[in-house]
Order: structure tokens, then sequence, then C-alpha cells
């Protein structure tokens, strides 16, 4: 019995370390993302960091679910193209599709991000892995190229005005 009980006290200590360990490097996984954007963004000029602002900003908006913030980011007859050849346009549109995947719980990580400007217009090109989940609970991992083409506006700020996440398309590696 005693040899049941310290078996049992082992092998619940193992779990709960195991746990605490798979949760430290989550935590570590995340901070070395935060740090790899913010390395990348300390190469940014200050038109670049705005753009890059941007881009942040649709991506938390997203992910928290905040189709109004999502919308924010891009100008009002904006592009998306949620499906290769499948071109999504105006906010009440786009305002539907986005609620659509938002069920999804997306989250989104990013390995690079490069943005070229020429006057005020700016392009942004990321390859993206999402990880979501179905309202069935399936489990879905997506991956992709985006290419997003952003203009200045009167006031300073940049605004999408095409989106397409699946830039890899046309090489026909989808």
């Amino acid at each position: 019995m005693q040899k049941t009980s310290i078996l049992l006290i082992v092998l619940t200590f193992g779990i709960i370390s195991n746990g605490n360990a798979q949760t430290k490097q989550k935590v570590k996984n995340n901070q070395t993302t935060q740090t790899t954007n913010k390395k990348m963004e300390n190469n940014f000029n200050d038109e670049q960091k705005k753009v890059f602002n941007t881009i942040e900003k649709m991506v938390t908006a997203f992910q928290n679910k905040d189709i109004d913030g999502v919308l924010a980011t891009y100008e009002d007859n904006a592009i998306v193209m949620f499906e290769p050849l499948k071109p999504v346009q105006g906010k009440e549109a786009l305002r539907a599709f986005f609620t659509q995947f938002v069920g999804m719980n997306p989250q989104y990580t990013f390995s690079s991000h490069e943005i070229y400007i020429s006057g005020n217009i700016a392009t942004h090109i990321a390859p993206w892995k999402m990880v979501g989940q179905l309202p069935d609970g399936t489990k879905i991992e997506q991956s992709g190229l985006s290419v997003a083409i952003l203009r200045k506006q009167a006031d300073g700020n940049w605004l999408m005005i095409q989106d397409n996440p699946h830039g890899q398309f046309l090489l026909g590696n989808n």
C-alpha cells in the first residue's frame, strides 16, 4: 500500500512537473516570437514601423474577435482574398467574412516581415501559420504568404487596400 501511494505521488509530481515545463516552454516560445518581431521592427524606418503597426493592430483585433478593430485597418473599398481567386470587397462584405472566421479562434504566427514603401503605397509580405479550431472541435492548421498593399492616409496612418493571405497560391504549393 505504501509503495502504491509513493508511486502515485511520484507519477502525480511527474505529470505536474511536465505540465509546468510545457507551460514555461510555451511562454519562452512566445517571448522568442515577440523578441524576433521587435528585432525586425527595430530595423524598420519610421514609415515602415507605421505600416507594421497597422498589420499588428489587424492581427491582434482579429485574434481578439474585435471585428470593428479589424475593419479599422482597411480602407472602405479594400479587397481581401479570403480564398484564392475569390476577392471580397467593401466593409460590410468584409465584416461578414471576418465574423465567420473568428469563430475558429485563430492564432497567427509570422516568421518574418518585409515592408517596401514607394511614395504613399506600401507592400507588406509575411509568411504565416495559423492554428484554429472548427465549431465541432476539429483542429485546423494552415499556412501561407501574406501580401498586403497599404495606402498612406491624409492623417499619416496606413490602411490596407488589398490583402491576400494566399500569396503562395500561384506557385501551386497550396
